[in-house]
């Protein structure tokens, strides 16, 4: 195909030798499928802020460090020196967030480096080397179920033990290879020390795994993990080694009126945003 202008000055540096074909188009990138000299890779391209449809986006970014005083004056300002930095921090985020959860032993791709907002990272295939397909494109017994979703929460747990919540994970930013899911899409990942809808973001994270694969194994359903791991999170006790049940007690809630009606919300939340995520889903197909 023809290679996209913001792909050109790769391939003028030789970091890429081909673009093979555009893999899809989301609400803040465009990923691409390239050839980086024996390799087949993927180049995730960033979208302008201007023409980025990912909701909330100042949300996701409070808690974030500025490198200086300037910096932090320029984004306030909104000058184009301030646009620039708020960009790259944006995009340095989920570099920084995939290196440090491959070496937490969170399945994420590897990555290549970035340039000029364009990400080259890992490829993710079958074992006959087609692109993974999404999560929400796969069904599974209920014993795959549980065995994957056991998984994914130990993923989930290695994440908040480095403080990193994902913000936007459903089951259309995780990829399932041969040996199962593979964490995708961070350039959102939120600080979960730092940010005050850290919480809140993280049990909407763990809820829509639970909801996926409880549609697979409704036993699942029952689950707390969110609560239990948070908990953990909290008093200082969560550890990569720490023995998860999916079991969460708070006698002192027991009768709480407000706390059921604040989770019928988040639940009827839940799925207006599944609802939403479909739409945009199919949309990029």
């Amino acid at each position: 195909m023809k290679t996209p202008k913001r792909l050109q000055p790769l391939v003028d540096d030789g970091l890429i030798d081909e673009v093979i074909s555009r893999l899809m188009s989301g609400k803040e990138a465009d990923i691409f499928i390239v050839r980086c000299r024996d390799k087949i890779r993927c180049a995730k391209v960033y979208k302008d802020a201007a023409k980025r449809s990912f909701k909330n986006a100042a949300q996701y970014q409070e808690g974030r460090k500025v490198r200086s005083g300037r910096q932090a004056r320029a984004m306030q300002k909104r000058s184009n020196y301030g646009r620039q930095q708020q960009e790259e921090i944006w995009q340095n985020a989920e570099i920084d967030a995939l290196s440090r959860l491959a070496h937490a032993r969170v399945r994420v791709p590897e990555t290549y480096g970035c340039v000029d907002g364009v990400l080259l990272m890992e490829l993710v295939t079958d074992e006959a080397g087609d692109v993974a397909p999404r999560l929400g494109d796969v069904t599974m017994s209920e014993e795959q179920a549980i065995e994957d979703h056991t998984l994914m929460m130990h993923y989930i747990m290695l994440m908040l033990c480095e403080g990193i919540v994902h913000g936007d994970l459903s089951e259309f930013n995780v990829l399932v290879d041969d040996y199962g899911p593979v964490i995708i899409d961070l350039p959102q990942a939120v600080n979960a020390a730092a940010n005050n809808s850290a919480e809140e973001m993280f049990a909407r994270d763990v809820n829509n795994m639970r909801r996926y694969y409880g549609e697979f194994a409704p036993a699942l359903l029952q689950t707390q993990y969110a609560r239990e791991m948070w908990a953990l999170f909290e008093a200082g006790d969560l550890t990569p080694d720490s023995t998860l049940s999916g079991e969460f007690h708070d006698d002192s809630d027991s009768a709480d009126v407000d706390i059921v009606l604040e989770e019928i919300k988040a639940v009827m939340q839940e799925e207006l945003e599944r609802k939403e995520r479909i739409r945009e889903a199919e949309e990029e197909a």
